[in-house]
Order: C-alpha cells, then structure tokens, then sequence
C-alpha cells in the first residue's frame, strides 16, 4: 500500500511509521517538527519525508496529487501552547480539512483519524466512558479544534475511522506527565503529582490496533484503551521504581486544576470485539521501556495541552 501520514515524525506517527515499513507498505511522511523529532525516523528505501505544514493547502495538494496515496494516517495535531488558539485551529481544523479535500480530489477514500478523549468533556457523565456519550470539548482548544477536525472528517463522506485515544505513552511520547516526571527526577528537581486518574494505553499496543483496523478496513468511531485507569500517583511511584530511585519524603500530591478531569476511563469493548484487540503491556513494563529511551535520547522540553500545568 501507498500510506501518507500527517506528523509522520511525531510520537505516533512515527511508531506507526516504523511497523508499517517493517510490513513492506510504502510510506510519505510530512511533518513541520513543531513537536516531532528528526530522529524519530530512520532512512529508509520506502519511506520519504517532506518537511512541511498541513496549513498548506496548495503542498498538501501537490504530495496527494503525485503520490496518490490508497491510506492516509491524519496524526498531525497542534497541542504545543494551550493559548494559542489560532495555531490549534489553523492546524487542527484548517488543517484536516485541506487534507479531506486533497484526498477527495485524487480520490482516496480511506483515512485514520486520533481524536483526544477530552471530546467528552472534563466531567463525563459515566465511567467507563462509551462511544454513546454526548460529545462536550469546551474545556481546551486542543479538545475543541480536535473535535472539530473530527466532525468534518464525518462529513466528508470518506471511509474513515476515528480512534478516541487513552493517555498513549511510550518511547518517543514528550506530552504528559511521564516524561516530565523524567525530566525533573533525572535533573534533581522536585515533584508533585495531582489527585487524578487517567486510563494509560502503550504505544505498541495502539499501533497494533490500528494496524488490525487497517487490515480488516473498518469504519466508524472507536476507543483505543486498556479499560483499566490509574492514578497519576501510581504512575509516578512505577517512574520511581523504573529509574531505581527513592525519594527522601513522599511526592506532593495536588488538587486537580479547574481544567483537569479527576479521570477519563474509555471503554474499549467495541474496539475489542470488532478487531479481536486488546492490550498486553503491563504499565510497569511500559514505563521501564520509556524510561530506557528517554535515557538513551534525553528530553529537551515537555508539553502539555492543559492551562496552568507546571511542565
């Protein structure tokens, strides 16, 4: 297959990028490095990379007219400043809609979309949350200009799929609060944690859904999520353990900040029982992998999409 892929260099982009190649596929990469990392991707016969925005409009026109892809993977998102709301619009909604009607014009009909699971607002109704609960992104720009893009990728009347996304983490992952737990540990600074819970999904185990999703060519809205969530205490005692650190005292644990959801638990059992899917990394094992590349790589800075976070 000929595969295009928006923020090919980014964290699941690139991931996505990596398995794809190893399955032989053909791979067109644009990303303009605003959160994705060069060394994401390696050189690689079939795969091409073209630096670059999907704001664009006449480029992202030009790489579908030349390449004409059968498969496009919209990954590129702006998350970058929570208070820059022109750039979470230019990118996320602009953005998907230049890419929406590039694929039309060459008459690609199938494409992959990552919506946040913020769609549902920062106080769901129900937990775990099911693909029927009413839609409520007004609590960041990043959850309003993703759901946004999302409605316009249902009107287009492609064959599309849009995954709802846990907390993906993994090796290469620079947004949330793993990484920053890195970061600060590993330069000696202190740390707090806040009185949350968030379902945690392992990179390999989200690109193995998509890649399930992709062979059997399914449609419609689905989650991708362990079905389980946890607390970010939790998640910052298994950082401990996988960096073989011990604290003097124990972490400062905060209260939520007014934009913080307590916790965003997705059910996951449609995904399960249409792709035959579910997830296989313990957390721990995940964060030991993660905390093997951020010390092989570094971190140079963290993001976050929420106001008022310390990064």
């Amino acid at each position: 297959m000929k595969i295009f892929i928006t923020g090919g260099a980014g964290f699941i982009g690139s991931h996505l990028v990596d398995h794809l190649l190893k399955r032989g596929e053909q791979v067109l990469v644009i990303d303009n490095y605003e959160t994705g990392r060069r060394d994401n991707l390696t050189e690689h016969p079939c795969l091409q990379v073209i630096e670059g925005s999907i704001t664009e409009r006449s480029l992202v026109q030009e790489l579908m007219t030349v390449y004409k892809p059968d498969l496009i993977i919209h990954a590129a998102a702006s998350y970058k400043d929570p208070d820059n709301w022109q750039e979470d619009s230019k990118t996320n909604v602009l953005g998907t809609v230049n890419v929406i009607q590039a694929a039309k014009a060459v008459q690609c009909t199938r494409l992959i979309y990552f919506q946040t699971a913020l769609c549902y607002g920062l106080k769901p109704k129900q937990q775990p949350i099911t693909l029927t609960h009413p839609l409520d992104p007004g609590g960041s720009s990043y959850a309003i200009t993703k759901t946004s893009a999302e409605q316009f990728i249902r009107l287009s009347g492609l064959r599309t799929i849009s995954f709802r996304l846990a907390n993906a983490y993994g090796p290469r992952n620079i947004s949330g609060p793993l990484p920053t737990f890195y970061q600060r540990l590993s330069e000696g600074k202190a740390c707090f944690v806040m009185d949350t819970r968030r379902d945690f999904i392992y990179i390999d185990d989200l690109v193995d859904c998509v890649l399930k999703a992709i062979d059997n060519d399914v449609q419609g809205i689905y989650h991708i999520s362990s079905g389980s969530d946890y607390s970010i205490k939790e998640l910052f005692d298994a950082t401990l353990e996988a960096m073989s650190l011990q604290l003097k005292r124990p972490v400062e644990v905060r209260p939520r900040n007014v934009d913080d959801a307590f916790t965003i638990l997705l059910d996951p059992s449609c995904t399960q029982n249409d792709l035959q899917w579910k997830t296989s990394t313990p957390l721990l094992a995940g964060i030991k992998k993660t905390i093997h590349y951020y010390q092989k790589y570094g971190i140079v800075e963290t993001y976050t999409h929420l106001q008022g976070v310390e990064n």
